[in-house]
């Protein structure tokens, strides 16, 4: 592969860090929206999980031709093509709120996770190969660990502007129709504002891509027959195709149901179980990637990953039964481990594909799918018993797979053609 300066890495690795910043800002929004969505449009746990769905689907539909996009036109277009989508998206959140649709809401965000789609599959393998490859992991954790700090401020910021105190659900009940859904249409407009804001702020992103100099890593060209499919020949990437369908799953549920799992577990308020999401959940996954980063130089990656998803199963059993402040520091502690599997599990599953990188990475990226899927379970459980925390045996089963990856899966194993 080419290998571009040192000076130019560096400020290329701190560019792609920001959009890993940036999109973990916007999924982190997600947990504010479920909530106040599923007030607005008077949903149940399941309708209101469709947030997850609308998302998460578009890593499915859009990964394999994103990798497709890199592959002719590079690393650059692919970035810019994306933070477009991103933009878009979230400038139709104003006739979304307009119109009262939770559809075109859906359709709004599924636009901005086609960026996001094309975003992720561009970065996490650049930011991997930006370097020497015997660091490839602990540098993928550490521009991982900004989406981290994204999962911080989100919720507080989320929560300050989108979610609101509105009336009683015992005034509105005693409403007529048209004026409570004109007073759930108020509430529903104060997402119009920060996604304007988000919009504008991704504009100006994508126009420094389209000037700065971005150094294109290219991988060297085999001549090789057959399908796109041969790239499942490497073991190791369908291990970590499974592996990443799985943890995003989890990782969803943890994340996005966290305001209605406090509420229900503690009986706090929305507001104050936000602030736990930013101040507790968030911080604790921002921390727990940059100690992970520090502890990869000393233990390897695949040991470290199998010690925190054992911690993770033992921790979301507990989430099962555990009432009270006690339940909230559990799922902290969940968050914690679980914040350097997603960027681990992609590095050892591009580890060594050569030629198949940009297509391997594809295929890691579609398997996000998972937090499309599994969310849709979780909530049908919590719906099911009427006990959002029995919905954690989703994240328990989840994490028993990233620990079979962690333990035999990630081994370097290519079938020859």
């Amino acid at each position: 592969m080419t290998t571009p300066t040192k000076g130019s890495t560096n400020f290329a690795f701190i560019m792609i860090t920001i959009l890993f910043f940036m999109w973990g800002f916007v999924h982190n929004l997600d947990p504010i929206l479920i909530p106040h969505l599923k007030r607005a449009f008077s949903l149940t746990t399941l309708q209101a999980s469709l947030v997850d769905s609308a998302v998460f689907i578009a890593y499915f539909v859009v990964a394999l031709p994103a990798g497709f996009l890199l592959k002719k036109k590079g690393y650059k277009a692919g970035i810019i093509l994306g933070l477009m989508l991103f933009a878009i998206g979230s400038y139709l959140f104003i006739p979304s709120a307009n119109l009262q649709s939770y559809t075109f809401f859906l359709v709004a965000l599924f636009i901005i996770a086609c960026g996001l789609t094309i975003l992720e599959t561009a970065a996490n393998p650049y930011a991997s190969l930006l370097g020497p490859p015997e660091k490839a992991t602990q540098r993928l954790n550490l521009a991982q660990s900004f989406n981290g700090l994204a999962a911080t401020l989100a919720p507080i910021i989320g929560a300050r502007i989108i979610l609101t105190e509105g009336l009683p659900e015992e005034k509105l009940a005693l409403m007529a129709p048209q004026a409570r859904e004109l007073a759930l249409a108020a509430e529903a407009a104060t997402v119009k504002m920060p996604y304007f804001i988000l919009g504008s702020v991704i504009l100006v992103v994508a126009v420094i891509f389209f000037f700065m100099k971005l150094p294109e890593i290219k991988e060297e060209e085999k001549s090789t027959s057959g399908s796109s499919l041969t790239v499942f020949r490497h073991k190791h990437l369908n291990w970590a195709i499974a592996a990443q369908f799985f943890y995003v799953g989890a990782q969803v549920c943890v994340f996005s149901f966290f305001i209605l799992y406090a509420t229900h577990a503690t009986g706090i308020s929305e507001m104050k179980a936000a602030e736990y999401a930013g101040f507790g959940v968030g911080m604790a996954f921002m921390i727990g990637r940059f100690v992970g980063t520090f502890f990869m130089k000393f233990v390897k990656p695949p040991v470290l990953l199998a010690i925190y998803a054992i911690l993770c199963m033992i921790l979301s059993v507990l989430a099962m039964y555990i009432t009270g402040l006690a339940s909230i520091y559990i799922v902290i502690g969940i968050a914690f481990f679980m914040s350097i599997m997603f960027p681990t599990i992609f590095s050892l599953g591009i580890k060594e594909l050569g030629e198949d990188t940009k297509l391997g990475s594809s295929f890691i990226i579609m398997s996000i799918v998972g937090g499309a899927i599994l969310p849709l379970i979780f909530g049908h459980v919590s719906d099911l018993y009427s006990n959002i925390q029995l919905g954690y045996i989703v994240p328990s089963f989840c994490f028993f797979v990233v620990l079979i990856f962690a333990v035999h899966g990630h081994k370097v194993s290519t079938v020859k053609k």
